[in-house]
């Protein structure tokens, strides 16, 4: 691969990593944190970014050098263990992305007042578009490297309007005069979880960037994914904290929105659609990309048509916003399910780490082994808390 397109491989990956992560539940989830937490929030943003960088450069690495996909590790470290990661990882991506498309009409009904069914149908479209073209994966990185920066930048925008106390920011971020667990395990979960700690990985897989020869490559882009992923939650923290520390309280059915509109009035309010249209299409893109690559390599249909299966995924997605709406169950559901699906897949991870059938004379990093069962028992902490409200809830 000529070291041009290596670079925007590397770069997409990175991209589809962090807009996979930065979705409408991301945007709502930093914004109702930063309400109930203030400046205190920012430790919490530290300690789930370096929780969420470790996650994610074990997965990386290891798929990388094993030059497998996360579903063929689980099934080579225990047979049928990849089926069931599968199904648990396609399950949350079709009802999260239920709820990206929703965001996509959101974001177009804020802009232009169309009906959220019709703005639901023009969402779809675009992510329908982007699988359709015969260069889908480089459209892929494209679209999520443009809509990734002008996400920085407009919300970059909005959090200098406000003039958040920076100061007391930075001195929460290492002493916090409030600690919020639950609010770390949450971030870790919305920043790495479910399918969205493979996306970036499977790209890379898929253009051929893997090997010990390119961990190099591999690391750069972790880090980059993590980094632009942390940048926009940190604009975004601070913009709504100039905001909350100013005495406004935020409307708790769209706490990013009010944000937006209080910080700037009006052009606040149609930057909060941009950014929230930008946020779920890159979403929609990433998830179903991600689920589908799931699939491709345990059923042979899938793989020959994958980017059908992609379109199908769209469709579906969209079809049940539209004529469902977002299923409470459902979505329920799925989020006890993907609070699960980190320490499972995390921990398959490191195990596979230390097969030499899996990654050959590779040696692993210590320090990220150790620190990797670290994160694996945090999140299945929150995610047995998770199980059983799903359990109550059903009960």
């Amino acid at each position: 691969m000529k070291e041009k397109n290596t670079i925007s491989v590397v770069l997409g990956a990175a991209f589809l990593m962090a807009t996979s992560a930065i979705g409408p539940g991301f945007m709502t989830q930093t914004a109702q944190f930063t309400q109930d937490l203030k400046a205190s929030f920012a430790f919490v943003i530290i300690v789930s970014l370096l929780m969420s960088l470790v996650a994610q450069l074990n997965v990386w690495r290891v798929l990388a050098v094993s030059k497998m996909r996360g579903q063929d590790v689980a099934n080579a470290v225990l047979p049928g263990l990849g089926y069931v990661i599968t199904f648990l990882i396609c399950l949350g991506g079709l009802a999260f992305n239920i709820g990206n498309i929703g965001g996509a009409a959101l974001g177009l009904n804020v802009l232009f007042g169309i009906d959220l069914k019709l703005a639901a149908c023009i969402g779809g479209a675009i992510g329908i578009l982007v699988f359709s073209v015969k260069s889908a994966s480089k459209l892929m990185d494209k679209l999520t490297q443009i809509l990734g920066a002008s996400m920085i930048l407009l919300i970059g925008y909005v959090t200098f309007t406000t003039h958040p106390p920076v100061g007391q920011a930075l001195k929460e971020a290492v002493m916090p005069s409030t600690l919020s667990i639950m609010a770390i395990i949450t971030l870790i979960g919305g920043t790495v979880g479910g399918y969205i700690i493979f996306s970036g990985g499977h790209r890379l897989i898929d253009a051929g960037i893997v090997g010990e020869e390119n961990l190099s490559k591999v690391n750069k882009s972790a880090f980059l994914g993590i980094g632009v992923a942390s940048i926009v939650r940190i604009f975004l923290f601070l913009a709504v904290l100039g905001v909350v520390s100013a005495g406004s309280t935020l409307d708790k059915g769209n706490p990013a929105a009010d944000a937006f509109k209080i910080a700037a009035g009006t052009v606040g309010y149609k930057i909060f659609g941009i950014v929230f249209f930008a946020a779920a299409i890159t979403s929609v893109v990433g998830a179903a990309y991600t689920s589908v690559s799931f699939l491709k390599t345990l059923f042979a249909p899938v793989k020959a048509k994958e980017n059908l299966f992609i379109i199908g995924f769209i469709v579906a997605s969209t079809l049940i916003f539209i004529f469902i709406g977002r299923p409470a169950t459902l979505l329920i559901l799925a989020g006890s399910l993907n609070g699960l699906i980190l320490p499972v897949t995390l921990a398959t991870i490191l195990i596979a780490s230390k097969k030499t059938k899996i990654v050959g004379n590779y040696k692993h990093s210590t320090i990220l082994f150790v620190l990797g069962w670290i994160v694996t028992l945090l999140t299945a902490y929150i995610g047995i808390l998770s199980l059983k409200q799903l359990l109550k809830l059903f009960a």
